[in-house]
């Protein structure tokens, strides 16, 4: 007798699941047999997923807008970025997050309408922008990320809990290896995926008594499109994908698969698991390696004569 899909009949919501670690999450609960609404801005990878993956609902919305994720459309205008330092981010986010009409049925709704119930949801969405010191970023800019990374988690958790309390279900987070052990010129990405991975454990203990597990995932170096993009952007594309494949022990990036394997196991294996960060690295995060640069302030022992 064939063997029961390990997520069969569960209804999981995933964010930011057109591409890279999103789509990767969302092939994997397709699957293990379960029933998946994802939403992206990117409309047209969106729907050739939707296409290509029978059991799978695709909804475009904006994760930054309440609105979106529950009432009724309306139109998210004006470009937040200003100077010279945003013009990367400003190119991105214009393509990911500009103005759009948006649909009119919701994200949670639509789920609900179609399946009668909600036991999951990945958030995933989220946003790394190219390497800036400090002195290089702006406020403005660190709270359109925190708006992204951080507040969208937020909203679609509190709108979503009502949902997954009726079912015992479980959220699962997107954080990043960084958001622990930090990262140079990424100073406000850390800031906001620090926040994903202790927003995780106050969660989890706030919804116990519901009997909702709330887990993170805390990817390393996967490659993605998004990690392409970062490399291009670099001086040397090469010697930046070279260095990022060498971080890890194992001697080679992840892939999405790898973290939608690890996102199944949280929702359907991992039932005594709650408040608890997977990392998902290769192993970058251990041994001991060099930190100071030839810029930095050095000072060596020296030697007995």
């Amino acid at each position: 007798m064939a063997a029961v899909p390990r997520y069969s009949g569960k209804v999981v919501v995933v964010t930011g699941g057109a591409r890279g670690i999103g789509a990767g999450i969302v092939r994997a609960f397709v699957d293990s047999g379960a029933q998946v609404v994802f939403c992206d801005k990117d409309e047209a990878g969106g729907r050739a997923l939707e296409q290509e993956l029978s059991g799978t609902v695709f909804v475009r919305c904006d994760v930054t807008q309440e609105g979106d994720l529950q009432l009724s459309a309306h139109r998210c205008t004006g470009d937040p970025f200003s100077g010279d330092s945003a013009s990367r981010f400003r190119l991105f986010y214009r393509g990911s997050l500009g103005s759009v009409l948006h649909l009119s049925q919701t994200l949670i709704s639509e789920t609900l309408s179609r399946f009668g119930h909600l036991d999951c949801v990945v958030n995933n969405a989220g946003y790394h922008p190219p390497a800036q010191w400090p002195e290089e970023t702006s406020a403005q800019d660190f709270r359109q990320l925190l708006e992204l990374n951080l507040l969208g988690t937020y909203t679609l958790t509190k709108l979503a809990l009502p949902h997954l309390r009726k079912r015992r279900g479980n959220i699962i987070n997107i954080s990043s290896l960084v958001g622990t052990i930090g990262q140079s010129q990424a100073v406000t990405y850390v800031a906001t995926k620090g926040a994903v991975t202790a927003m995780t454990k106050a969660l989890a203990l706030d919804e116990s008594r519901y009997g909702v597990r709330v887990n993170c995932i805390s990817p390393g170096n996967i490659w993605t499109p998004l990690w392409e993009e970062l490399a291009a952007s670099t001086s040397d594309p090469s010697a930046t994908i070279l260095e990022g494949t060498l971080a890890q022990p194992l001697g080679r990036m992840g892939q999405p698969a790898e973290v939608g394997a690890a996102a199944v196991f949280l929702a359907s294996e991992a039932t005594f698991c709650t408040g608890l960060e997977l990392l998902v690295t290769g192993g970058a995060e251990l041994g001991y390696g060099r930190k100071s640069t030839r810029s930095s302030l050095v000072e060596t022992p020296s030697l007995p004569p």
